[in-house]
């Protein structure tokens, strides 16, 4: 029989939805949009009678056959909400295995996790030998004595899921040390006791982002698998003999199989569904809109493009406060649905969520004789919808005032306006799509809002989404380059992921790549590349499919409420006190010495991220160790250079991290390395001290990691408020103080995090010190703690850059503020504001090249203008000409910028010493050449450097000549010297 049907289910906390359509051509351009049949039900205890009934349901209202069923596909919130609701009957405890010693023991496990979550799912943590530099090479070999004295513990602690992560594991992922530790850990807990996830087939690059992802995954593991194996059992009890898909954060569908052992990859499915099926149903084609989706436990808010698709969010995505670096769209999610509880405080309060009676709405709440108020309770009272039939509404208004239903009105309107202004980049009332079954307790003129819509079947939206959604191949693969040339190489692989899509049940002839991802491996002589090819097309209702035959286990039966990790606490006491950034006064002593603060630490942050032009490694780790060495009770001291008045005899010790970006993001520092060499260093020139620390660049992760070295918990001394680059470069000789002194780096010294330490007394011109650090660092795996001979004062007010600290510190600021008033968009103009230059182009990368010679990565990023239909807001039209590329060659930094035309004539906008930052569009944070890729948004802005390096001295150090770019350097704006912040907040 003809299979031309596919039913899109969506299984929400509170209501399972189900949706036929038919899977033709037309179905879109039919009045009904194709759609045959609908129907919503109560999810269920056992979600499997909730499924049941609903197919069952739209399979007889639209007299329709089990047998032509092409396809069914799921969705769900249920994972997402265990995270956000800390749902503790859902999230299991997690052991983390990190194969790394000594390196990373500043970032443990579990560091950036929200409170809440940390305490719910941290069950043990080791750090233990193991790990790979990023060639391959192991930093240990794994010790099985360790990870078996391990597995008794986690045995003993009742622990049943296991993440184990190991440095660089994504390099060498077929035969990965994660995957040889899974093996001893199964032998020795036993294949049938425990769940072990290895970090690399959960993510990418990124050591943190990767593991939190893992975490997650893991935490959720059983819960997934009990119930994906009810998903099919309600198939088979209906005769139902066709693929179980589920629906993915992206909009595409997942084999069931796979999502069972990665349910991490349908987070925020649900939300990404609904603002899908909206797209389908509303046929919107002109503007963007807010999609604000509303079940029984979250409410979840997306911004959908003219083009139908959600706008993907940036570099990096926060699940519950927890950061990953999966590529999905940006959704923002509260805990505020149709089910949310509502409570009146003695102090006058009322507050509303996070926690939901979930699916027991129709028993729970106090309109259908329950005991708990619920936002629908409310809803009801209130006339904000028509009461269901079965509701008594005189339950509520016999219990609350008119004046307490007004206040809970006022704050589920203060929430849904919040909700909406964090997805909104520009400051003006937006229109938004409302879908959902909760969409009910939506008041209507929301602040910030223009105009609510609700699209014909908006109640099943996220079913129909899952019904519509597209079928994805994917090639993953690590190709040698060497002699080839990587056109040659993508042919194929481009191929196989278009087949594969095919053979998943996408069109033939119609399924097209969508993104490429390769992954260089810096230091690797063979040009070792891993490729990732993804392909994507509309599922062909005629295709033949593969039925996997999904194990049920016997199921548990689910509670009827969610078990929050601080019991039945409405507010979350453990988030800081919220921070007015625009109002903030950093802490400056009466003795002119700044107290670092975590607010403080949070611009620089960006601030350093920004001035690492693409380059410096990202701050985010040395973000995070600083953090906590404040939370421990130690502390950073930055200090004005004339805080030492005309001392002759005051010292400075220049220091940093050499290396490649991409090992910084995953081989994290062990703490000892640039302690390491500045005591090597002090003895052998027989200093028993110095008097403070300088940053060699103030641009990347260096910025905040010699905060870290002068701390109270290192060295105990000042910071100084400069560098010696005012930004990042690529060389240890490209400081200032080399542009007209020779021989000022020597002696200098370099250590790893494993006792490896080199001297280098001196050399004959300054550029040598660079060709012999870096063998000396590739060597140590391509990142090293150095120390170059301390600047007496004087020498460092006539060659430094005073107060970058504090430059860093203003741009960081500045951007904070932008987010905190919801003007993302003028964020280049915010920084703008603290140094002169220019914005250049705003658009979307379309391709990244990079390859590796003489130790360093070289590459290439072309950015295209935003089609009319991408454009959300536009406050520089100039840069915002279709059809014009720009094209941005970078060394680890950005080196130019250079404007294509559509006819293909070229203009250079900008070039180095002048400094250029790519920023992510949706949130205003740098992007670094090695989190370049397909798809992201960006906004490009250049800023003047300093004047030290427009003399022809500098610039053939550090001017477009020196990086063999073919321009004749032209300032991109004056240089402003930067402002103190310590004198403008002293008193």
């Amino acid at each position: 029989m003809d299979r031309r049907f596919h039913i899109g289910i969506d299984v929400g906390g509170t209501n399972t939805d189900a949706a036929v359509l038919r899977r033709d051509r037309e179905a879109s351009s039919y009045p009904d949009k194709g759609l045959v049949a609908s129907f919503k039900t109560q999810t269920t205890a056992n979600v499997t009678d909730g499924i049941a009934l609903a197919v069952q349901q739209v399979l007889q209202t639209g007299n329709i056959a089990a047998t032509e069923i092409a396809a069914v596909s799921v969705g769900t919130t249920h994972f997402v909400n265990a995270v956000i609701e800390c749902d503790a009957r859902r999230l299991a405890k997690v052991a983390v295995l990190r194969l790394a010693y000594p390196y990373t023991q500043q970032c443990p496990p579990f560091i950036d996790f929200p409170p809440r979550l940390r305490k719910l799912m941290e069950g043990h943590v080791a750090i233990l030998h193991g790990g790979l530099q990023v060639d391959g090479s192991e930093i240990n070999a794994i010790r099985r004595d360790e990870i078996v004295r391990e597995c008794a513990i986690i045995k003993s602690k009742g622990i049943k899921n296991v993440v184990v992560v190991g440095v660089f594991s994504q390099v060498a992922q077929e035969s990965s040390q994660e995957h040889a530790a899974k093996s001893i850990i199964l032998e020795a807990l036993g294949e049938g006791n425990v769940n072990v996830v290895c970090s690399s087939d959960v993510g990418t690059i990124g050591l943190l982002e990767r593991e939190n992802a893992a975490i997650l995954n893991a935490s959720m593991l059983t819960f997934a698998q009990r119930t994906i194996a009810s998903y099919r059992a309600v198939m088979t009890r209906l005769g139902i003999r066709c693929p179980l898909l589920l629906t993915q954060f992206d909009g595409t569908m997942l084999a069931a199989s796979k999502a069972a052992q990665i349910p991490v990859r349908t987070f925020s499915n649900g939300p990404t569904n609904s603002m899908r099926g909206a797209a389908y149903l509303s046929g919107t084609a002109s503007k963007s809109l807010i999609v604000v989706d509303v079940g029984g436990t979250t409410s979840d808010a997306g911004a959908l493009l003219p083009s139908g698709f959600p706008r993907q969010a940036a570099a990096f995505t926060e699940i519950g406060g927890i950061r990953t670096n999966f590529s999905m769209p940006d959704i923002q999610s509260i805990g505020l649905g149709g089910g949310s509880r509502v409570r009146f405080h003695d102090d006058g309060r009322v507050t509303v969520g996070p926690d939901s009676v979930g699916s027991a709405l129709l028993s729970a709440a106090i309109t259908f004789g329950g005991s708990d108020l619920t936002t629908t309770d409310i809803a009801f009272a209130s006339g904000l919808c028509e009461p269901f039939a079965n509701a008594d509404v005189s339950l509520v208004t016999s219990r609350l005032s008119k004046v307490q239903i007004d206040a809970a009105v006022h704050e589920i309107r203060r929430k849904f306006a919040a909700l909406v202004d964090k997805v909104k980049t520009s400051a003006g009332d937006a229109e938004a799509l409302l879908v959902g079954g909760g969409s009910v307790i939506v008041p209507p003129n929301i602040p910030g809002v223009a105009r609510l819509v609700k699209p014909t079947h908006h109640d099943v939206a996220n079913a129909v989404g899952a019904a519509v959604a597209r079928v994805a191949g994917e090639v993953s693969c690590v190709e040698i380059l060497e002699n080839r040339s990587l056109s040659s190489v993508l042919e194929p692989i481009k191929e196989r992921a278009i087949k594969a899509a095919e053979d998943l049940g996408a069109r033939k002839g119609e399924v097209q790549v969508a993104e490429v991802t390769c992954i260089q491996l810096p230091y690797v002589s063979n040009r070792a590349t891993r490729i990732v090819v993804r392909a994507v097309g509309d599922l062909d209702p005629e295709g033949t499919f593969a039925v996997e035959d999904l194990s049920s286990p016997e199921l548990a039966p689910e509670e009827t409420a969610s078990t929050r990790a601080d019991g039945d606490k409405d507010s979350s006491p453990d988030e800081k006190a919220k921070v007015d950034v625009a109002t903030y006064r950093p802490t400056i002593t009466p003795a002119g010495e700044w107290l670092v603060s975590e607010t403080d630490l949070e611009f620089f942050a960006d601030g350093c991220a920004i001035l690492g032009c693409g380059g410096g490694g990202t701050p985010y780790p040395a973000f995070l160790q600083a953090r906590e060495l404040l939370r421990n009770g130690g502390r950073i001291r930055i200090v004005d250079d004339s805080y030492f008045g005309n001392q002759e005899d005051v010292r400075i010790l220049p220091c940093g991290f050499m290396g490649s970006p991409s090992v910084s993001s995953e081989r994290l520092p062990s703490g000892t390395e640039i302690t390491s060499a500045a005591k090597k260093l002090l003895e052998f020139m027989g200093l028993s001290s110095v008097d403070a620390v300088v940053s060699d660049e103030i641009g990347g992760g260096n910025g905040i990691e010699t905060m870290i070295v002068a701390s109270s918990k290192n060295l105990d001394i000042p910071l100084v408020d400069g560098d010696l680059m005012g930004r990042a470069f690529p060389h240890m000789h490209q400081v200032l103080p080399c542009v007209y002194l020779d021989g000022i780096l020597c002696p200098c010294a370099i250590a790893d995090g494993v006792g490896n330490a080199t001297i280098v007394p001196s050399t004959t011109h300054n550029a040598n010190v660079e060709h012999i650090l870096r063998a000396v660092c590739t060597a140590l795996g391509s990142k090293a703690g150095s120390c170059m001979r301390p600047l007496l004062l004087d020498q460092f007010r006539k060659y430094g850059i005073t107060r970058s600290t504090s430059q860093a510190w203003r741009i960081g600021r500045a951007v904070a503020i932008c987010r905190e008033d919801k003007r993302i968009s003028q964020v280049a103009d915010a920084i703008l504001s603290v140094q002169n230059g220019k914005l250049l182009f705003v658009g979307k990368i379309m391709e990244v090249t990079r390859e590796v010679r003489g130790g360093f990565t070289y590459g290439e990023v072309q950015i295209a203008s935003l089609r009319p239909d991408e454009v959300e807001s536009a406050t520089n039209n100039d840069v915002l000409v279709d059809g014009t590329t720009l094209v941005i060659p970078f060394q680890n930094e950005n080196l130019a910028a250079i404007r294509r035309s559509a006819s293909g004539k070229s203009d250079i906008l900008c070039t180095v010493p002048d400094l250029i930052a790519v920023l992510d569009s949706q949130s205003g944070a740098s992007i670094g050449t090695q989190d370049y890729r397909y798809g992201l948004r960006v906004t490009v802005v250049a800023m003047a450097g300093h004047p030290s390096w427009t003399t022809p001295e500098g610039l053939l150090i550090g001017g477009p000549d020196a990086f063999r770019i073919e321009a004749t350097y032209k300032a991109i704006g004056a240089y402003k010297e930067p402002q103190s912040v310590i004198k403008e907040y002293s008193g």
